[in-house]
C-alpha cells in the first residue's frame, strides 16, 4: 500500500472532533504506516494521550520537554523524520498560528520546522469556517504549499448545519493514499502479473499440475501495487489471499490463463509472467471419472500455447516484459536462450539445485539476466525481499 512504512505525524488540536483521530490512527496502522502523535494541551481535554498512544504504539508528545525527566522533545528532529504531517482536527486557532508563523507550543514548532508535505483537515463551527479571517488564513496556507483536506457538510456540535465538520477517518485515509500514490515511482503505470500453477483436466476429478504455490507472483503483485502501479494479477489455483487493492483474476488451465493475459496485455506497461504454466495438456478430457482397470494407462498430450512467447511477439516499444526460468541443468544457458527467444527485457532464473529456492517455499534465490547478457546474482532471501529486488529493476527501466 502507498502508506506502508511512511512516518506520519498527526498533530491533534483542541476540538470535539479529536475523538475521530482514534479511528484514523487504527486505519493508518492497519495500512502499515508508522504513526506519531503530537497534541496541543487543549486537545487532551477531548481525548486522552493514553488512548492515542495505545493505538499508535508510540508515545504521544505534548510539551517541548518531558516534565518528569526534563528530556527535550526535539521539534526539528520530529519534523525532519516525518514523511507527512497531518494537522487534524485543525482548529481556527491553530490554522491562524500556522498561517502567521506563531509558535507557542510543540505542535506549531514542529509545523514551522517541516520539510515534508503538510496536510490540514479543518474542524470548526460554520460561522468560524466562513469568517473572512479564517478563509484568508487558509489562502495563506495554500500559498505555503500546504494541502487542505476539505471539511464535510452536516450537523455541527453547535447544532448548526453546514460546512466545518472534520472529514471522516475513511475520507482522510483515502485522501492520504491518493496523495501519497502520486509520489510513487510507478504511479500511472499498469502492471500485469501471472502467478501460480495451471491445472490441465484429465477427467472431472484428476488433472496434470505442478507444485507452484503462487507465492513469488503474489509478492511481486503486492510490491508493484505498493510502488503505485495499477496491478492485475492472473492467478492459477492457489490458497493464497488475493493482495489488497490488486485486481485478481482466477483461472485454472493454461488456455484460460492465456486468454486472461492477452486480454490485459495491450494496456499493460509492465508484464511479469511468473506463473508455472503447464507445457502439455490432454488431447481429450474424459466426461466421466476414469476407472482403474488396466495395469498400464496412457494419456495423449498436446502442447499448450506458450504464453510468454505469444506475448513477446506482441510486445510494443517501452513495454517491459519479464519472464521466469526454473531450471535443473545448464541454468544460465537455458535462461539466456529463453530471454532472447521470447523477446524479454530481463529474466529471473531459479535453480532447483539451490536449497530453499523454487516451488512452495517462503524463500527464493534468483539470478537476474538482462538483454545485454549481464547477470546479477542475489543471495537467498524471503520472496517478499526478492520481489523488492525485481521491482527495483523494473522501476529503473520504467
Amino acid at each position: 500500500m502507498a502508506l506502508a512504512g511512511k512516518n506520519i505525524v498527526i498533530a491533534v488540536c483542541g476540538s470535539i472532533a479529536a475523538y475521530k483521530i482514534a479511528s484514523l490512527i487504527r486505519l493508518l496502522v492497519k495500512a502499515e504506516a508508522q504513526v506519531n502523535v503530537i497534541m496541543s494541551q487543549e486537545a487532551t481535554a477531548f481525548i486522552t494521550p493514553l488512548t492515542l498512544s495505545t493505538l499508535s504504539k508510540n508515545p504521544v508528545l505534548i510539551d517541548y520537554y518531558q516534565p518528569n525527566t526534563g528530556e527535550w522533545n526535539n521539534h526539528v528532529e520530529i519534523a525532519l523524520k516525518a514523511d507527512y504531517i497531518l494537522v487534524a482536527p485543525a482548529t481556527a486557532n491553530t490554522i491562524a498560528k500556522m498561517a502567521n508563523g506563531l509558535c507557542d507550543n510543540l505542535l506549531t514548532a514542529v509545523y514551522l520546522s517541516a520539510k515534508c508535505p503538510v496536510l490540514f483537515a479543518p474542524a470548526m463551527d460554520l460561522d468560524m469556517w466562513k469568517h473572512p479571517s479564517t478563509q484568508a488564513n487558509i489562502s495563506k496556507l495554500y500559498s505555503y504549499g500546504n494541502i487542505l483536506i476539505p471539511p464535510g457538510n452536516g450537523e455541527l456540535a453547535s447544532g448548526l448545519v453546514g460546512e466545518g465538520r472534520l472529514a471522516e477517518p475513511e475520507e482522510i485515509l483515502d485522501f492520504l493514499v491518493k496523495f501519497s500514490t502520486k509520489e510513487l515511482p510507478l504511479y500511472g503505470k499498469r502492471a500485469l502479473v501471472s502467478a501460480g500453477p495451471t491445472y490441465e483436466a484429465i477427467d472431472p476429478v484428476r488433472f496434470i499440475g505442478n507444485h507452484s504455490s503462487g507465492k513469488m507472483g503474489y509478492a511481486i503483485a503486492r510490491q508493484l501495487e505498493i510502488l503505485g502501479a495499477d496491478v492485475t494479477l492472473v492467478s492459477g489455483p492457489s490458497s493464497l489471499k488475493a493482495p489488497d487493492r490488486v485486481h485478481t483474476i482466477s483461472v485454472t488451465s493454461a488456455a484460460e490463463m492465456l486468454n486472461a493475459c492477452e486480454t490485459y496485455f495491450e494496456d499493460a506497461d509492465i508484464v511479469v509472467m511468473s506463473a508455472a504454466v503447464a507445457d502439455y495438456t490432454p488431447v481429450e478430457v474424459a466426461a466421466q471419472k476414469i476407472k482403474k482397470k488396466e495395469n498400464e494407462f496412457s494419456i495423449q498430450l498436446k502442447k499448450t500455447t506458450d504464453i510468454l512467447a505469444t506475448l513477446g511477439t506482441k510486445k510494443r516499444e517501452k513495454q517491459l516484459l519479464i519472464g521466469f526460468a526454473l531450471e535443473t541443468n545448464n541454468e544460465l544457458e537455458n535462461a539466456k536462450d529463453k530471454l532472447i527467444r521470447k523477446n524479454l527485457d530481463f529474466i529471473v532464473l531459479n535453480s532447483m539445485q539451490d536449497k530453499g529456492a523454487g516451488f512452495a517455499t517462503d524463500t527464493n534465490k534468483v539470478t537476474i539476466i538482462d538483454r545485454s547478457g549481464n547477470t546479477n546474482e542475489f543471495s537467498l532471501k524471503s520472496k517478499e525481499e526478492v520481489a523488492k529486488d525485481i521491482c527495483s529493476i523494473i522501476v529503473k527501466l520504467s
